[in-house]
């Protein structure tokens, strides 16, 4: 059965249906097929996997190479969800022209459906000019982290006075300038509902309550990967980091124990020698008893 692609137009008509939008990170080819094979939206090949994946503390020692070579990934895995890479920090801040060339090679190397980038009106301009150039863009506004230091760390944005008016002055612009969706991380709920109402892309939430017409996670803390990291905004829909660890001891006690590999998890030189098939092929299941 042919499976339909979810598009910029997709997501569109899905906020115009008032119908939700589930999108979750994604960094290699099996975590992309499991969660597009679950449902799930759009895969955002994002930044956090400097956090995530490489060990770091905050998403800035990533590079365009490094998102580009896990977007590959991902979108070999991926056949129905929109597949979006993170522009990571400073491979768009110093200019336009800077930001056009890294967007385009992201695409082209990376072979993403989109892009996103942190920022409110400061970037619309460049915007404009990455939309002008055949380049869908995500905007995402609220919590930045690639601006960890300038912000003081990991806040809550928008309870300042005048941050209302600001986030929505934002979303506005980068509407007009052309994105197709913005996340909106770490505000205020009734900031992000009005937000919502405000403009007419999909807004994408983390932190930001139930008003937004879809949400995102990271997928290794929705699937409870690091057992120290609970963030007030994430529910935990498993605990797989125990069960992983309870799965890796009970292959330990096997191999210590001589129980595993049985003689069903072996060859031997008489089997099937007369009519070679698949079970040749050690990486088949084929034979399988």
């Amino acid at each position: 059965m042919k499976t339909t692609k979810v598009t910029i137009h997709t997501l569109r008509q899905m906020k115009e249906r008032g119908e939700k939008i589930a999108m979750l990170t994604a960094y290699d080819a099996t975590f992309a097929r499991l969660l597009d094979e679950a449902g799930a939206d759009v895969l955002l090949v994002g930044d956090s996997l400097g956090m995530v994946v490489q060990g770091h503390d905050t998403t800035l020692p990533v590079t365009l190479d490094e998102i580009a070579y896990h977007c590959r990934a991902v979108g070999r895995g991926a056949r129905r969800a929109h597949v979006v890479g993170d522009m990571p920090f400073m491979s768009y801040q110093a200019s336009h022209e800077q930001g056009v060339s890294n967007a385009g090679k992201l695409m082209k190397d990376g072979a993403c459906h989109a892009v996103k980038l942190e920022g409110g009106a400061v970037h619309a301009e460049l915007v404009q000019k990455l939309v002008n150039a055949g380049i869908p863009v995500m905007g995402h506004i609220g919590l930045t982290p690639q601006s960890y230091h300038q912000l003081g760390g990991f806040k809550v944005q928008g309870r300042d006075v005048g941050g209302r008016e600001r986030l929505l002055s934002d979303a506005r612009t980068l509407e007009e300038a052309g994105v197709y969706s913005i996340v909106l991380e770490a505000i205020p709920a009734d900031i992000a509902r009005d937000i919502t109402a405000a403009v007419a892309v999909p807004t994408i939430g983390i932190g930001a309550g139930t008003g937004c017409d879809g949400q995102v996670l990271v997928s290794y803390d929705m699937l409870g990967l690091d057992e120290t990291f609970k963030p007030r905004f994430v529910r935990r829909y498993e605990t797989m980091g125990q069960r992983i660890k309870d799965a890796v001891q009970h292959y330990v006690a096997d191999v210590r124990a001589g129980a595993f590999p049985s003689d069903a998890e072996s060859f031997s030189i008489a089997e099937n020698k007369a009519t070679p098939t698949a079970m040749d092929n050690p990486y088949s299941s084929a034979g399988k008893k």
